[in-house]
């Protein structure tokens, strides 16, 4: 065996085979805003599915605009098999139209798709003192697109854990360490069905 046979075949095995790559498209709960990255939940997804490449492209304090418009670098840098939006939680803190949302949520449903990807859609939902009318208009983007798309609606990981100090950072809006496993926990079927479609 010539010596460049020998470089090739060790540059081939020594690149990881992933079964799929999954993009988690997120802001500030999927960016791990307040940790370090090994404490947050896509780090922990990792680490319990290591047969997946998971890229993970939060920001923290990303709206579902500046999602859109990062997208599509993200889709080109890699082939991607699954698209997971988390993504609407600042647009609601800021008081912007559901309609808005829903725009930006459409586009990017409709990017990774064409990219080939299949769309995980997580539900986000907004605090109460915003009022009913606004909570439900809201909350109706996500149940709507993911019926009109027919892709899976993943429940708010939020709702068990805010709701419970001892899970929550002092700001009262983002998950503590301690509420990391359990956001894998949760996510971690979701997206291996999704996968495994």
């Amino acid at each position: 065996m010539s010596f460049s046979t020998l470089v090739t075949s060790a540059l081939l095995t020594s690149t990881p085979s992933y079964a799929a790559t999954v993009l988690i498209l997120g802001d500030s709960l999927s960016a791990g805003y307040g940790m370090s990255e090994e404490q947050g939940w896509v780090q922990l997804l990792r680490n319990d599915l290591p047969e997946y490449q998971i890229i993970n492209g939060s920001v923290s304090g990303e709206t579902t605009a500046g999602g859109l418009r990062r997208l599509p670098n993200l889709l080109a840098s890699s082939p991607v098999n699954l698209v997971v939006i988390e993504l609407g939680g600042n647009d609601g803190l800021r008081g912007f139209p559901p309609k808005q949302l829903k725009s930006n949520l459409t586009k990017m449903i409709e990017l990774s798709q064409q990219s080939g990807a299949d769309v995980l859609l997580t539900e986000i939902m907004v605090p109460p003192n915003y009022g009913p009318r606004y909570t439900k208009m809201f909350n109706d983007v996500y149940h709507q697109l993911a019926s009109d798309y027919d892709i899976e609606l993943v429940p708010f990981f939020m709702q068990e854990i805010a709701p419970n100090p001892d899970l929550m950072q002092r700001d009262g809006i983002h998950p503590n360490e301690d509420a990391q496993p359990k956001i894998t926990q949760w996510m971690s079927p979701w997206i291996i069905d999704a996968v495994k479609k």
